[in-house]
């Protein structure tokens, strides 16, 4: 049973809540909402590696779980040995949290987003363009900074009720790359609850399952795409099995998650 609000709740806070519910839960699980912790104060230019943990150690240097919600069961992430490599098993069971990593990076000097990861099976009644069933074996979240005063006044609203109602700020703009059953790779995907959050296909299909991929994507060229405009500095980047939507249960591994600079072009001969 939910816990009643707290005092300073007043009826209109509290209406606005429930009706607000699905879009926090949808924030908060697919968006990366900032959390309060002095991390953020001293984000990293570059994202701590995996493979630098020491083995059996309960966390990754650099990230922090996140969850968003007492009443939803969180997803297990451990640091296992896969293939000779330290990576991250993700373990989920009609479950949804992730973990998050603080970031100050320049977007457009590290355009080059790569990583690895891999699925044991994919969810085979998830279909993300739908919102009950939007669910991921994987998923990579990138969150951007911007100019929120530029959005509609619908938007900021949310920006305002988000934020009144958890504490914790929105992100400007959110792509999540995820691995979908049958959208084709590149197919943006937008959210049915805010424009400020867009998925993109970066793996399709059961061809690759059981096998690490190795992903890159140019973030720049994708924020373009999915939004109509510049990407802002990166602000965190996050990793998210989920399958609260479909009550299933999975089993994923993220490797090395790096941003990368673009080789110069190559001088013509003389």
């Amino acid at each position: 049973m939910p816990s009643p609000p707290p005092p300073h709740y007043n009826d209109s806070m509290l209406r606005r809540s429930r009706v607000l519910a699905p879009i926090i839960a949808l924030v908060a699980g697919c968006a990366l909402l900032a959390e309060r912790s002095p991390d953020d104060a001293v984000a990293l230019p570059y994202v701590k590696s995996f493979a630098s943990s020491r083995p059996n150690s309960a966390q990754a240097p650099g990230w922090q779980e996140w969850s968003f919600s007492r009443f939803k069961k969180p997803t297990r992430y451990e640091l296992v040995t896969d293939s000779g490599d330290l990576v991250i098993k993700a373990t989920a069971d009609g479950s949804a949290s992730g973990l998050r990593h603080s970031l100050k990076l320049d977007s457009a000097a590290y355009p080059l987003l790569t990583w690895r990861w891999k699925v044991n099976d994919l969810i085979e009644s998830a279909d993300n363009t739908l919102a009950r069933a939007e669910d991921s074996p994987v998923r990579l979240l990138v969150t951007f900074d911007g100019d929120i005063e530029k959005l509609s006044l619908a938007e900021r609203l949310l920006f305002d009720n988000v934020f009144l109602l958890t504490g914790r700020r929105m992100p400007y703009a959110t792509l999540a790359y995820i691995w979908e059953n049958r959208l084709r790779k590149g197919t943006v995907v937008p959210s049915a609850h805010t424009s400020r959050i867009k998925m993109i296909v970066a793996e399709s299909g059961r061809e690759n399952v059981g096998r690490w991929q190795t992903v890159t994507r140019n973030v720049v060229e994708d924020f373009r795409l999915a939004f109509g405009e510049e990407p802002g500095r990166i602000t965190s980047i996050g990793i998210m099995t989920d399958t609260d939507n479909t009550g299933t249960k999975t089993e994923a591994f993220y490797g090395d998650i790096r941003f990368l600079r673009p080789r110069p072009p190559a001088s013509g001969r003389r």
